[in-house]
């Protein structure tokens, strides 16, 4: 049995496109305290995208002995500050207007828990140009992208309209969508998992 510790639409499309059998229960974690506590302890960027990961993974795993649980998590880096997700348009706005003409990366990371135990782990990084469009540009942008606005770190969705605000990309798709997919495709298939 695998379930997938996230209720991200990506995420669960992405394994499902791929033909894996799994069922989804997102973890219910303080992220934004374990982000601070991080933070506070020094731990650098791809540290904390991990520790999300692996905290989510193994949160599920604890409640579901023998089932191989699946954790992910995306962490958005700009400028040396950490992005988290924007609770309404107004923040979504302010978080594009700080990141258009910017380039900033992505890091989404991966792991595998057992009986509440950490199998594996890995990350993929992406990096993302944003053109520096005018604030109309933007607003128009804001009010037709929807619920990526807060369903993403970054405020947008590459599948969709969101890949209007890029000018150059580096990197891996799926790691851009949310997990680097194909690593852990690599790792199911060696735990004898896959189509």
């Amino acid at each position: 049995m695998i379930i997938l510790a996230s209720k991200s639409k990506a995420r669960n499309e992405m394994l499902k496109n791929a033909g894996l059998e799994f069922t989804s229960q997102p973890a219910e974690l303080d992220e934004e305290e374990l982000i601070l506590q991080h933070k506070k302890a020094g731990k650098k960027t791809a540290e904390i995208a991990q520790m999300l990961a692996v905290e989510k993974a193994r949160s599920i795993s604890l409640q579901h002995k023998d089932a191989l649980v699946i954790g992910s998590d995306q962490i958005l880096e700009c400028e040396g500050q950490l992005l988290t997700k924007a609770e309404n348009k107004e923040q979504a706005l302010e978080k594009l207007n700080f990141l258009k003409g910017k380039t900033h990366r992505l890091i989404s990371a991966v792991a595998l828990c057992k009986n509440g135990e950490m199998i594996w782990q890995d990350k993929g990084e992406a990096f993302l140009s944003m053109i520096n469009g005018d604030d109309a540009f933007f607003k128009r942008y804001v009010q037709q992208a929807g619920e990526a606005l807060t369903r993403s770190v970054g405020a947008y969705e590459l599948e969709s309209i969101g890949v209007q605000l890029f000018e150059k990309i580096e990197g891996d798709y799926f790691t851009i969508l949310g997990m680097p997919l194909l690593k852990l495709l690599s790792r199911l298939r060696e735990e004898g998992i896959s189509i």
